[in-house]
């Protein structure tokens, strides 16, 4: 926990900044790295999937001229610094392997999930259970939420293309478990008639820390195949198996996350609630690999 804590708290955008540069200047993946143990192209991920990622000029260009059309619409989804760190998410995955597919997937789950925190607003603010700042998402958001398909999309440009089929499967997942987690969420606090911690099952008021309900329980598996079913409509990920492993492992992670937040959070420092967001997002992908791995 030491360990991840200081990963969190470094600079970690120029980082990531520095890494998708060195990408933009020429890092190619052959066709012929998609292999499978058989030596047959791995089904998993398309071919049209690997082509050129957008250079990072471009990818610059794009995500500038979102953010300034989010500015003159006076968008609220995002705060301004959190619009500025959404920009950087967005030349990340631009510029990397996942390209426009990864990017959209990313899009698709900010619009799903900023929707589903203002689901009876009103009422979650006068019980004191309503995100802050209205649900704005800000920097601390953004990372909590897309730092695992971050670095997904850049260890499949950078350290492992030969491996991208089961990164693309784990970027879906670690976004598919967010989405989850925020429905269940928010679900459960504005639908859950009854709702339990989850490690003693002893009935406690909506919005505690690891407490779940039925009606948010039911409402996160449903969410968890949007983004996996967007992405197989897409041709970024393959239907079967990664749709169910996307799934499986969303749920996985939100039992985890549930569990951590039912015993440790509130106890260790470091464990906000937005490091538990990325340790969330980071079962799911690991989960989804690993299963992928053994399948």
């Amino acid at each position: 926990f030491n360990l991840l804590f200081a990963f969190w708290k470094m600079n970690f955008c120029h980082a990531i900044f520095l890494l998708c540069s060195l990408h933009s200047f020429g890092l190619q993946v052959p066709m012929s790295n998609l292999r499978n143990r058989q030596g047959r192209r791995d089904t998993i991920l398309p071919q049209n999937v690997i082509a050129a990622s957008p250079s990072l000029v471009a990818a610059v260009g794009i995500n500038s001229g979102l953010a300034a059309l989010g500015i003159t619409l006076k968008q609220k989804v995002l705060t301004d610094w959190g619009l500025a760190h959404a920009w950087l998410l967005g030349v990340i995955l631009m510029a990397s392997y996942v390209g426009w597919q990864g990017y959209t997937t990313c899009v698709l789950y900010l619009i799903l999930g900023s929707a589903v925190t203002k689901i009876r607003q009103e009422q979650k603010e006068s019980e004191g259970i309503a995100e802050k700042r209205g649900g704005a998402r800000g920097p601390e958001n953004v990372w909590g939420s897309a730092l695992t398909a971050a670095l997904c999309a850049l260890a499949g440009s950078l350290l492992w293309p030969s491996q991208q089929a089961i990164l693309s499967v784990a970027f879906v997942a670690s976004l598919a478990t967010k989405l989850a987690d925020t429905t269940q969420s928010e679900i459960g606090k504005a639908y859950g008639k009854t709702t339990y911690l989850i490690t003693t099952l002893k009935s406690v008021p909506r919005g505690t820390e690891g407490a779940v309900s039925l009606e948010g329980t039911l409402a996160g598996i449903l969410a968890s195949f949007l983004l996996p079913i967007y992405a197989a409509i897409i041709g970024f990920i393959g239907w079967w198996p990664a749709i169910p492993l996307c799934v499986i492992a969303a749920s996985i992670a939100t039992t985890a996350e549930s569990l951590i937040g039912a015993t440790v959070q509130g106890s260790i420092p470091f464990l906000t609630n937005e490091f538990v967001n990325f340790l969330n997002t980071l079962i799911g992908a690991v989960v989804a690999a690993a299963l992928l791995i053994i399948l």
